[in-house]
């Protein structure tokens, strides 16, 4: 059993040790060691696939602005001509330039919460600050806010989090509701659930197929809405890692050619 530990490596970590099958303490010793490579094998299979999706998703835009730029030097060209061309290297970009922010702050919630920083927050500010940061970015944009009256104590608004992850998180949520509706809209609703604060994300948009439901938070996944609105396929898994992260859940409701709610749930801190 020792020599065949030894032997195991980030190569072969298909290889498992021999069980007898009884409840021995060397069966048992077996059976756990076994569990773990389970568990390895599949972080390292995920980690092999969350690079690759990277390598594609950098390639395509990097290819596309490389084309733009050689294209431009084969001869000489119109102010017109070199006008679009550098519209559309800019574009690339820009969609670089967003792919990476999204890698790290994906890298940020992917540390352990006892590296992050955490402390009481109101979320109708940092709410308000992502509805800013939206609007900012895309002025056509429409956002409607409700608080509940009933929140007058700032304890029910509260959270024990981190600001910056959060205001990601709701970002990504705002953006995705109005670039998937015609009307570029999206609704808001903060209100007191029990022990837990629930912000509700509304569109009147396309709405999700039943078959991408269960694999909208999965990282680089893109679903048939794809063709409707440009994207990396990062935001949303981004979104419930951040939330997990703060020991909240986040919830889908979705009917197409209606519309989909994003419900986020996040605790009180006399919840902690």
């Amino acid at each position: 059993m020792t020599q065949k530990v030894k032997n195991i490596s980030a190569n072969s970590l298909d290889a498992r040790l021999q069980s007898t099958g009884n409840k021995d303490e060397l069966s048992e010793l077996a059976n756990t060691f076994n569990d773990m490579l389970n568990r390895l094998e599949n972080s390292f299979d995920g980690q092999k696939h969350f690079v690759s999706n990277i390598s594609h998703e950098l390639r395509t835009p990097l290819a596309a602005m490389i084309t733009e730029l050689e294209i431009s030097t084969n001869k000489d060209r119109s102010t017109a001509e070199y006008k679009v061309i550098i519209d559309n290297t800019l574009n690339d970009a820009q969609k670089l330039k967003k792919l990476f922010n999204s890698l790290l702050d994906f890298a940020k919630a992917s540390y352990d919460s006892s590296e992050i920083s955490f402390k009481a927050l109101r979320v109708d500010e940092i709410l308000l600050d992502a509805c800013q940061q939206v609007l900012q970015a895309n002025p056509d944009y429409k956002l409607d806010i409700f608080i509940d009256p009933a929140l007058e104590d700032e304890q029910m608004i509260s959270t024990v989090g981190n600001g910056y992850l959060l205001q990601v998180a709701f970002v990504n949520l705002i953006e995705n509701a109005c670039k998937f509706s015609d009307n570029q809209k999206c609704s808001i609703a903060i209100k007191s659930s029990g022990t837990s604060i629930q912000l509700e994300f509304k569109d009147d948009g396309i709405g999700i197929e039943p078959q991408d439901l269960e694999r909208i938070f999965t990282p680089f996944y893109r679903g048939n809405n794809k063709a409707y609105s440009e994207g990396n396929g990062i935001g949303l898994s981004l979104t419930k890692k951040i939330i997990l992260l703060h020991q909240g859940e986040i919830l889908v409701r979705s009917t197409k050619g209606i519309g989909s709610v994003f419900q986020i749930n996040l605790p009180h801190p006399s919840a902690l």
